[in-house]
């Protein structure tokens, strides 16, 4: 926490922040639940005079962690919104995702954000993993939408190497009819997707920040900043961040890489493409891709209608 500090200090001067100015902060990427909320004070008394009067405040939560005294102590903090790692209520997709939670455990842990005054809860769930059936995700969705909240991520299992699964690539298997059902069935539920993998009725200031190409701090070991065209990348050791917090890698990026990811991400969200940021060629396409029903054009912008397509999409245009 105290390497935190340090680099924070250091980032606020980089980037040059002035008064109320952060719109949006995210305490995530670990398990911030594990951390006692007077840990966290220091960082949220030395960031109280850049943050705006209406500043979204995250934080991730696992449910087996995040105790009613944790979110009763991170809601004193300032935090008014709280994303719950469930992934899943049934017993045997947890065991086979190694979650450490129970179905009772994330539906008192949500219940208790909603008592203690949260008004913004999300919760996760993973899909495209060993064993589902839409049996299994209805049955995962009817539970998450029982319960108080107003956002829901959906994320496909993806298999990344140094993690437990790296071992078991069969543990994947998404399907596009599957996705599709899945990403339709929760759309019923007046949850609009915003995102690739994001619904709900409240849309997360913090999340539209990255599809908006916006700049951004990355603090912490891991994590990842934006300021213009460059990108920040701290140590991704723990002990060596602790070390030195402040040894930081920083990638330049050119002209076409920035106009790349606007479109990457343009395409998949709500945020779409600024018809000037395309040259002659590119706009002819995305024209074309108007003419056959696959991009609405409007107030200058190109908008995607379906998400799934947005890679091949992307791929065609740029």
């Amino acid at each position: 926490m105290k390497a935190l500090l340090i680099q924070l200090d250091f980032e606020l001067a980089r980037f040059k922040t002035q008064n109320k100015e952060i719109e949006s902060v995210f305490i995530g990427g670990g398990t911030p639940s594990t951390v006692e909320p007077k840990l966290y004070r220091p960082i949220f008394d030395k960031l109280k005079p850049y943050l705006e009067d209406e500043i979204e405040i995250t934080s991730e939560a696992n449910p087996n962690s995040a105790t009613h005294k944790w979110l009763e102590g991170m809601y004193q903090l300032g935090v008014n919104r709280i994303s719950f790692g469930v992934q899943s209520f049934d017993k045997d997709k947890l065991k086979l995702l190694n979650r450490a939670h129970t179905k009772e455990q994330a539906r008192e842990a949500i219940l208790d954000a909603k008592e203690i005054g949260f008004k913004n809860i999300s919760l996760d769930l993973i899909y495209a993993t060993l064993g589902d059936t839409k049996e299994l995700l209805e049955k995962d969705i009817k539970t998450a939408f029982s319960l108080p909240i107003n956002h829901l991520s959906a994320y496909a299992l993806t298999i990344e190497e140094g993690t437990p699964f790296e071992s078991k690539p069969h543990m994947s298997k998404e399907t596009l009819e599957l996705t599709s059902w899945l990403f339709d069935t929760i759309s019923k539920h007046d949850f609009k997707q915003y995102e690739i993998s994001n619904f709900g009725s409240y849309r997360s200031r913090h999340n539209l920040g990255y599809w908006e190409y916006k700049d951004y701090i990355g603090l912490g070991s891991g994590a990842v900043g934006k300021l213009n065209f460059e990108r920040f990348y701290p140590t991704g050791t723990v002990e060596d961040y602790v070390k030195n917090p402040l040894n930081i890698k920083t990638e330049t990026l050119s002209d076409e890489d920035k106009k790349i990811e606007q479109i990457f991400l343009g395409l998949r969200s709500c945020t779409g493409i600024k018809k000037g940021i395309l040259n002659k060629d590119e706009l002819k396409k995305a024209e074309l891709l108007v003419d056959e029903k696959k991009l609405i054009y409007k107030d200058d912008t190109f908008y995607n209608l379906d998400y799934l397509l947005a890679d091949e999409i992307a791929l065609f245009i740029s």
